[in-house]
């Protein structure tokens, strides 16, 4: 839990998330995780639980929450096979992300290195997620559905995550990543901002940062969560809101928040303490491209203030995809495909973590990375590059 109480958001966070908030100062704040829109994204009917999850007090805290849901035990939280590997799910993807949650316990805790988005990627606290992005890679290992499965021993992720931080000392070496703090992701299979409105396992996160001098916690989101904004992470959180040109979101990001909200709500995080960055992800080429993403970055540079352009940066994350998903994609949404699989622009290559996929050739990877880093010095000459990929 955070070590504060959260505190109410103020007139101008309200304004932007259409709250109209006119309780008392006495009564319980309203949260978002209570509102319509939330439950749109998230009406559990069904909880998959290893019996362990269920006796945690985390594992409490979120059945609590859903008192009337039906819940099948089972050994384990990739041990389902109704879920994981049925392809009759197919047909049900959305669906099975909105009313269908797993909680597990994450057996296996390690930080490996990454150097790229983060200098670590820390224990994740869930595994997939309520939104469908059509290019989404955690799918490809779970088979035909995806919905969010979270971890409920928190308390030794977090102390595992204490020690390895502990052990790194002082970053004395300045890199991409930060010049000052060890940079920690543990959202790398999910969305950290969706998942606070299930339990408190990203306020965890947050508040365990807070007190960690020489590390900071950061993830990428699609989603806008007004609740995140009363956290407190006090410059310890680096939040990184994924954006593209809005035509392409609504093809490919179902069920994420519309890009210009992404884009405003910036402001609101940098003043709520985070920092503030931005994950130009993916990059999908097709007729059109440049005119569009030149259209975003413009956009980028109209609507930020000045104090959240002084401290952004971004990442450029080209496409990738994979035959398996191109395969699932066609059950539930083929129109994406005709975005994502262009077998005349990508070539097969195995990615670190042993994966076969699919990615641009890369004479057109480089020269599309090239043409890119030319519209952002044009268009948003602020925004410095951390990496692209």
């Amino acid at each position: 839990m955070p070590e504060d109480p959260p505190g109410r958001p103020g007139p101008e966070q309200q304004a932007l998330f259409g709250w109209e908030d006119t309780a008392p100062a006495a009564a319980p704040r309203r949260t978002f995780r209570d509102s319509p829109e939330a439950r749109r994204m998230l009406d559990v009917r069904e909880v998959y639980a290893e019996p362990a999850a269920l006796d945690s007090p985390r594992g409490r805290q979120i059945m609590a929450r859903l008192p009337d849901v039906r819940v099948i035990e089972v050994p384990g939280h990739w041990r389902i096979p109704s879920l994981h590997g049925n392809d009759g799910n197919v047909g049900r993807w959305v669906r099975i992300k909105t009313e269908t949650l797993v909680l597990g316990v994450k057996h296996k805790l390690t930080t490996r290195v990454n150097g790229r988005s983060a200098d670590w990627i820390a224990p994740g606290t869930s595994n997939g997620c309520a939104m469908s992005c059509a290019y989404c890679y955690v799918p490809r290992r779970k088979g035909f559905a995806n919905p969010i499965t979270l971890f409920t021993n928190i308390e030794a992720i977090l102390a595992h995550v204490r020690r390895h931080v502990r052990a790194q000392g002082p970053k004395t070496t300045p890199n991409q990543c930060d010049p000052h703090a060890w940079v920690y992701d543990f959202g790398e299979n999910g969305d950290c901002s969706v998942d606070d409105l299930v339990c408190d396992n990203t306020a965890d996160f947050i508040a365990a940062f807070r007190s960690m001098p020489t590390a900071k916690a950061s993830f990428a989101t699609k989603f806008v969560n007004p609740d995140l904004l009363a956290l407190d992470p006090r410059g310890r959180t680096r939040i990184r809101f994924s954006v593209m040109p809005p035509d392409d979101a609504r093809l490919l990001d179902i069920r994420t928040s519309p890009v210009p909200e992404r884009i405003a709500a910036a402001a609101d995080f940098l003043d709520a303490g985070y920092e503030v960055h931005f994950n130009l992800s993916p990059v999908v080429l097709r007729p059109g491209w440049e005119r569009d993403w030149a259209g975003l970055l413009g956009r980028l540079d109209d609507v930020l203030p000045a104090r959240v352009k002084d401290q952004a940066a971004a990442e450029i994350i080209m496409l990738t995809h994979n035959q398996g998903l191109h395969d699932v994609n066609l059950g539930w949404h083929p129109r994406a495909e005709d975005l994502l699989w262009q077998p005349d622009l990508q070539e097969t290559k195995r990615s670190q973590n042993g994966a076969l996929n699919v990615r641009y050739a890369l004479d057109v990877k480089q020269r599309s990375l090239a043409r890119l880093q030319d519209l952002i010095a044009e268009r948003t000459p602020w925004l410095r590059v951390r990496y692209a990929f």
